[in-house]
């Protein structure tokens, strides 16, 4: 019986590459007999790095072409940072899996002993994230707040060579790359909430391919589809109704989960927090009714 093959599709940066490999090193635990093709795709967020993320001008940067290479039969899979992914999907595609999640906090890259509280006045923070620059400067209206692009070792080579006093990333990407020892504070909720998916990874295929879908069963974490499923349906709610930086981190206890959502000005002028748990069957209306509390809190 001829070995089966299933193309995996990724951007091409070092964390896109290393995630990928890593999915594809588990999948062939549970599946010996799987071949697996790693296809680099270059997506128009790779093309723009020096543009600011809110000037390239289009959503699902890192994501579409891609989607596309599904649609062509170019791959079978793409494998995605999930905080990277439209809350709606295109028709014909949907998320099959989404593997165990990673830390989803944001991290601090500072000199040894400092967090986002003790960084001295006015210091300059590098950011890509319009979310973590508006709730940085809310929390901190005194900090220097710029942007930053790059890839991960792009970004950390800035801050290395004095650019900035301070810089912020995930903790996902520093941890899958081990680099976890770089990280000077992992940031509080009550700092900064991380991206809906953030630290989660999510592979989408065509819908009706069942062979793919059954192959990435094994490596699919219910745990952290559901809490993710609470974030992403935040999202779509938030992006129905506003279009400011948002939030969202979902946490189960049992078969309790609890979401923490954020909205805020682009500016930090203000931020709206809400908290709320219920039962994890009820994953997606918590989300919605959590979007539905910060929408009219700002009527």
């Amino acid at each position: 019986m001829a070995r089966r093959v299933l193309r995996v599709g990724t951007r091409g940066s070092l964390l896109a590459r290393t995630q990928t490999e890593w999915v594809t090193a588990r999948l062939q635990r549970v599946h010996p007999d799987l071949h697996v093709e790693i296809r680099v795709i270059q997506t128009t967020g790779d093309l723009h790095q020096s543009v600011p993320f809110h000037q390239v001008g289009t959503r699902g940067m890192f994501v579409k072409e891609i989607e596309q290479a599904l649609y062509d039969d170019v791959i079978d899979v793409g494998v995605h940072s999930l905080k990277d992914l439209p809350s709606v999907l295109p028709e014909g595609l949907e998320l099959a899996c989404i593997p165990e999640r990673e830390d989803p906090l944001d991290a601090l890259i500072a000199p040894k002993g400092q967090a986002v509280r003790l960084l001295p006045q006015g210091a300059r923070v590098g950011t890509s994230s319009l979310r973590r620059r508006a709730q940085l400067r809310h929390f901190r209206p005194d900090l220097q707040v710029i942007e930053l692009r790059g890839n991960l070792d792009t970004r950390l080579r800035k801050w290395e060579e004095g650019q900035y006093d301070a810089i912020v990333l995930a903790c996902a990407g520093l941890r899958r790359l081990g680099l976890a020892g770089r990280i000077t504070e992992r940031i509080p909720l009550e700092v900064c909430v991380p991206a809906p998916g953030q630290g989660a990874l999510g592979l989408e295929i065509r819908c009706g391919d069942r062979e793919t879908r059954r192959l990435l069963a094994a490596v699919h974490d219910p745990d952290s589809a559901d809490c993710v499923a609470a974030e992403r349906s935040f999202l779509a709610a938030i992006e129905g109704g506003c279009s400011v930086p948002a939030g969202a981190l979902a946490t189960l206890q049992g078969d309790r989960l609890t979401l923490t959502v954020v909205l805020a000005s682009p500016d930090g002028a203000w931020v709206r927090r809400h908290t709320i748990s219920g039962a994890r069957t009820e994953a997606r209306q918590i989300g919605e009714t959590a979007a539905r509390v910060l929408l009219e809190a700002g009527e």
